[in-house]
């Protein structure tokens, strides 16, 4: 194994692969540009290899199982996933080494990995995406075997007891972990997710074929598990269409997941087949193309255990964009949309497609609501406005190597310092940051 450098972090993912899960492939580059030595272990996408450097980030990935289906589908991925990341990290252990774990869950189950590194004196980070348990309990109307959320709530305590720094996305995450998990405050930084700045700039070209259509395009984009509510949003556009009497619209639902299949099957049910459009999963430049056409934009999450907790990206994909948001009224959502939504009470699928119906009818609201939300990226929560609380929760973690940044900086600065003292003391001047 080298010898230890201070500044070596090696990230844990399962649930996406590198760098398509955004929020990791951000922090990731965030940390690899303030000069931290960034790997990261995950499940291969199709066609990528098995070792990589991504924008100074080394990756390092193995066959992904399949998609899981069933109690005994989700053991057999986990099982899988860590024993992989477990060799892997052996690999990397007696490689070039690190200093810190750093999770991404789901699952949990990285804590295992974490607590026999620790043995070697390594610091962990866990970094909390979602709730576990209440994403379990949200996937079944019975609320799920009991036995399984007290194993999965055993894990998250479990995770938040060994971990030197918990990182979160939001308030409520936070509150969870110094309620449930025990971790004191100081050992909590929320790192919320956003859009970089540097993607706000430039107008993006709407999908002709879409804007051609002629019609009101309403957009969904996301995962579609059954805890998403996509279900709740395909109701709503059936008593649009056969209660409120509107077909004048077309609704592009973008991603894929478990309930993905089941959904285009309710859709025609429903009679919905000439108002929906299932585009599978869409990345990059394309996906904002299609966002781009569209006239309104949706979540319909569902208030429960789970999504009354969570910032959902989406929203803030939506607002990077400008465009107005029918949601319900849960309190992330209050957080970070404002005044950029429409809020239906939650879970009443009649009032979402009324909210639907009037904002195709007011395009003056539909302005007012998207330059609103496309200011409040650019002023308040791009990710840039994030980065700083990342760095300051590893200067925390590794302050070895957050001095010895400082001292390399303020060395640096020595050498070019003019001789002219009156120089340093111009106003506006300022060594450091």
């Amino acid at each position: 194994m080298n010898k230890p450098a201070g500044n070596r972090i090696l990230m844990l993912l399962e649930n996406l692969p590198f760098p398509q899960d955004l929020r990791v492939r951000r922090e990731a580059n965030a940390l690899a540009a303030a000069g931290y030595r960034v790997t990261v272990i995950c499940p291969a996408h199709k066609g990528q290899p098995f070792r990589e450097t991504v924008n100074g980030v080394r990756v390092l990935r193995y066959p992904a199982p399949p998609n899981a289906n069933g109690f005994l589908g989700y053991v057999w991925e986990y099982g899988y996933s860590m024993l992989s990341s477990f060799l892997l990290s052996v690999l990397v252990f007696f490689g070039e080494g690190f200093d810190v774990v750093h999770a991404h869950n789901p699952p949990d189950t990285f804590v295992f990995i974490a607590i026999l590194y620790k043995l070697f004196g390594k610091r962990f980070v866990y970094d909390h995406h979602d709730l576990s348990p209440e994403m379990y309990q949200a996937r079944f109307s019975s609320g799920g075997n009991p036995v399984v959320f007290r194993v999965l709530l055993w894990l998250e305590k479990l995770s938040c007891r060994f971990a030197d720094h918990v990182i979160v996305t939001n308030e409520s995450y936070k509150r969870i972990a110094m309620d449930r998990g025990r971790v004191p405050e100081s050992l909590i930084t929320i790192v919320r997710n956003g859009i970089e700045r540097s993607r706000l700039d430039g107008a993006i070209e709407p999908d002709r074929r879409l804007r051609e259509m002629g019609k009101t395009i309403i957009g969904y984009v996301g995962v579609m598990g059954i805890q998403d509510g996509v279900d709740y949003l395909l109701r709503s556009l059936y008593h649009l269409v056969y209660a409120l009497g509107r077909a004048d619209f077309h609704c592009i639902l973008i991603g894929g997941g478990a309930a993905w299949e089941k959904l285009q099957a309710q859709a025609r049910q429903l009679g919905l087949e000439d108002y929906v459009q299932f585009m599978g999963f869409v990345f990059g430049e394309d996906l904002r193309r299609y966002l781009s056409a569209a006239d309104i934009c949706v979540d319909s999450a569902p208030s429960n255990s789970y999504s009354d907790h969570c910032t959902m990206f989406k929203i803030m994909e939506y607002m990077s964009l400008g465009k107005p948001i029918v949601v319900f009224d849960l309190p992330e959502h209050r957080f970070t949309a404002q005044h950029a939504a429409i809020y239906v009470p939650p879970n009443d699928e009649r009032a979402f497609a009324r909210a639907l119906a009037d904002l195709m009818d007011d395009a003056r609201r539909r302005v007012a609501l998207g330059v609103f939300g496309s200011r409040r990226i650019k002023a308040q929560l791009a990710w840039d406005y994030s980065v700083p609380y990342l760095l300051d929760a590893y200067r925390m973690v590794l302050p070895r190597a957050a001095e010895s940044k400082r001292e390399a900086s303020q060395g640096a600065k020595i050498k070019v310092q003019p001789q002219s003292s009156s120089f340093a003391q111009t106003p506006g001047y300022k060594s450091g940051n």
